[in-house]
């Protein structure tokens, strides 16, 4: 069996356009999330962390993507290019394939069209056929939409091709936009706060959403991938089949995929939680982390920089966990200031230097859908 390697990244979001500038607003303490009145997505104030359109359209000039694509679908194309570059592998080839992750894709087409998009657009395989006719790829892309586990699922999923010899290399991008559908839906709920949120902690009160995109680029050799040289050792997934929404009070689903990971064991140094800060998912997992007797593991939230990017998180965050990997930092959870789960877990309060060696990341979605991933830094580095 082959193993899998990191060759390239992307990440964008409203702190950035690439993984450096996103990471460095980490380190600095900023925050993406603004609370102001987005008439296009709600009638209301509400915060939310929304990607700079000016600059995406710049970026998308250069490549003479405007017209004929959707802000999604330019989104990915840019995500996908910028994370190829200075990267040995050929997306042409028939030994690569492009997996996209997303819960929602084109949905805003369903009421806001002003080109005038064919009507299909709206679907997530037109959406893999227009972006593997843009890189004129071997084959069309495969989609891998389960919620909100959606980007460590498409992973773990890249991670077993390469290891079963399906591909040599596998491009997994992430994309979700804030439309007026997902925020309605989350208001439906009644589960936004009102504020930048505050994951695990007491007065926590709701999530915040963002716009996201991100790509990762894999491979099975060793030769071509980023030093210092990080690993996907394994991944797995579950479904508690708890409620359409709500989070099993037992945690019983990520219980079952960080055991499944971990094979019952306690050795990593660091858990990049879900942590969307709604009091449900914050104790679900802080119970998960208790059975697994991982308490004392540090273990954060990226959702107080960003807000909750939906099909794009497992990826973005991924992309944060190689990032501490890379520099032995751990990134405080922000937001965080007094413990407030129904089980004492780690929380990073503070940025801080640590040996960052094995990383586990975790995300949990709607319909008791869970998923974990474990990478690892294969060299030593300073």
């Amino acid at each position: 069996m082959r193993n899998t390697y990191i060759a390239g990244d992307n990440i964008i979001t409203s702190l950035g356009f690439s993984t450096t500038e996103n990471f460095r607003n980490l380190i600095k303490g900023n925050t993406g999330i603004k609370v102001g009145k987005h008439d296009y997505l709600y009638p209301e104030e509400f915060p939310a962390s929304l990607i700079n359109r000016d600059i995406l359209k710049e970026k998308a000039e250069k490549l003479k993507i405007v017209d004929g694509y959707t802000i999604f679908e330019q989104l990915l194309i840019i995500s996908i290019t910028e994370a190829m570059k200075d990267v040995s592998v050929d997306i042409k080839s028939p030994g690569t394939l492009i997996i996209l992750s997303t819960t929602k894709g084109n949905i805003d087409l369903l009421k806001n069209n002003p080109k005038g998009f064919n009507p299909d657009r709206v679907h997530l395989w037109k959406s893999a056929q227009v972006i593997g006719e843009y890189f004129t790829t071997s084959e069309t892309p495969l989609v891998i939409s389960n919620a909100c586990i959606s980007g460590v699922l498409a992973l773990n999923a890249a991670d077993r091709f390469i290891k079963w010899k399906k591909y040599d290399n596998v491009v997994v991008a992430g994309c979700d936009l804030l439309s007026e559908f997902i925020v309605s839906g989350f208001q439906s709920f009644l589960s936004l706060s009102k504020d930048v949120c505050k994951p695990f902690d007491k007065d926590r009160i709701g999530l915040s959403l963002g716009d996201g995109a991100a790509t990762v680029v894999l491979t099975s050799d060793k030769k071509i991938a980023k030093q210092p040289l990080i690993e996907i050792v394994t991944g797995s997934g579950s479904n508690d089949a708890n409620h359409i929404s709500g989070p099993s009070r037992t945690g019983e689903g990520l219980f079952i995929v960080v055991k499944d990971v971990l094979h019952g064991g306690k050795d990593i140094d660091y858990i990049s939680a879900h942590g969307t800060a709604t009091p449900y998912n914050d104790d679900m997992e802080s119970v998960a982390i208790d059975r697994t007797g991982l308490n004392d593991i540090p273990v954060n939230s990226y959702k107080g920089y960003i807000g909750h990017t939906l099909g794009a998180a497992g990826i973005i965050e991924s992309i944060f966990c190689f990032e501490s990997m890379r520099k032995d930092l751990l990134i405080k959870t922000l937001g965080f200031e007094n413990q407030g789960t129904v089980k004492k877990i780690n929380v990073i309060d503070e940025s801080k230097y640590a040996k960052v060696n094995r990383v586990l990341k975790t995300a949990s979605g709607f319909g008791g859908s869970n998923a974990a991933i474990l990478f690892e830094m294969k060299e030593n580095h300073s």
